[in-house]
């Protein structure tokens, strides 16, 4: 049976989508929560289809913010719903930049501590960052199967090792773009790229900003 699209706005922020996640409403939807309670969110409401990496997300009159200043992001998205426009005139009034994601915040390590598989995979990773790195490698180190790793980091992250991997190489690779004059070819092989256009793609796509704001910043 198909979930209800609600004729009234239901909205929720942060921890807020959890007392939703709990009521029922959320099952069979799209939601999102503040990155750091992912692994808890997904593994208490396996029916949600939950996106940590969106800072606002709607699905069928219901709509979720993550983070704990999610709830401006949140309001504006309400607002936006009626009128792009006036939403847009409110965030310039409140000098609110644009945030449709909260990957560039996530600190990989912190979720991973969630299992003790998935936190020594992390550990594994970061000594051989700045190199080709093999899934299978990984595996035999911690002395689990491949099938076993590539289970644990899907049950606590919802993703693959292979693109954990790839967002710890994004967290490196932003974190000495925020504090180095390096060049980005240089980080690029740091964290294990040989072309800084793998890079460059990488961090848009992850980040959802360009290699030069993050520099900026």
């Amino acid at each position: 049976m198909e979930e209800p699209v609600y004729d009234v706005p239901v909205a929720s922020a942060c921890t807020g989508t959890f007392l939703l996640a709990e009521s029922g409403v959320l099952d069979g939807r799209r939601a999102t929560t503040s990155w750091w309670l992912a692994p808890v969110f997904r593994k208490r409401y396996p029916a949600v289809d939950l996106e940590e990496t969106s800072m606002v997300t709607a699905s069928r009159g219901v709509t979720t913010a993550g983070a704990a200043f999610g709830h401006v992001d949140l309001a504006l998205a309400v607002v936006r719903m009626s009128s792009p426009a006036l939403a847009d005139l409110v965030a310039r009034y409140l000098v609110i930049d644009e945030r449709p994601s909260q990957s560039a915040y996530t600190i990989p390590s912190a979720l991973a501590q969630s299992d003790p598989t998935v936190a020594a995979f992390e550990r594994w990773a970061r000594h051989h960052l700045s190199e080709p790195i093999s899934i299978r490698d990984g595996a035999r180190a911690l002395g689990v199967s491949e099938r076993t790793l590539q289970r644990a980091v899907q049950r606590t992250l919802g993703t693959s090792p292979v693109r954990f991997v790839q967002d710890l190489r994004v967290e490196q690779a932003s974190h000495l773009l925020r504090t180095t004059d390096l060049s980005l070819e240089t980080i690029a092989r740091k964290v294990g790229y040989e072309h800084p256009n793998t890079l460059r793609i990488l961090l848009r796509e992850r980040t959802g900003v360009t290699a030069g704001a993050l520099r900026r910043r």
